[in-house]
């Protein structure tokens, strides 16, 4: 950055107060810090945006390494596949060259009997019997009937 000391600092404040003049130099100086805050804010993003970008192409690059010894492990893999193939096969012999085809029995359509306007909880009824968790809908008027106390005879 600029290697500014306070000699030159105190020599930009006087000769900003003679041209300026003592009434707008407050203004001025926060218009100047405001302007440089900016500048400041800016050159942060620009760097951070150049990271991002650098981060990016490395992460490009190593999903293009990872997506290329993919397809090498898969390749290998069917050859290897395709030469016990040929091994089992030559090993077996060629008794039945023509592979069988499997009958297509499809089974009948069976409805499953559900039916989904009932809500079906996990939670036991005597859970809920024990601990009071209202199962039905109930009137207010109901459910203070049903804690009034008893006359008793």
């Amino acid at each position: 950055m600029i290697d500014i000391g306070l000699s030159k600092m105190a020599l930009i404040g006087a000769v900003a107060l003679i041209v300026i003049g003592p009434e707008k130099l407050p203004r001025v100086a926060r218009t100047v810090g405001a302007l440089l805050g900016k500048a400041q804010r800016y050159v942060a993003d620009v760097k951070a945006e150049v990271n991002r970008s650098m981060e990016l192409d490395e992460l490009k690059k190593m999903k293009d390494q990872v997506e290329d010894s993919a397809r090498d492990v898969q390749q290998s893999l069917q050859a290897g596949a395709s030469a016990f193939e040929k091994d089992w096969a030559d090993a077996v012999g060629s008794t039945d060259s023509a592979p069988q085809e499997q009958s297509a029995v499809v089974p009948a359509y069976r409805h499953p009997g559900k039916n989904w306007r009932l809500k079906r909880g996990a939670t036991p009824r005597w859970y809920k019997a024990r601990n009071g968790v209202r199962s039905k809908a109930q009137s207010g008027a109901a459910r203070v009937a049903r804690h009034r106390p008893k006359k008793s005879r």
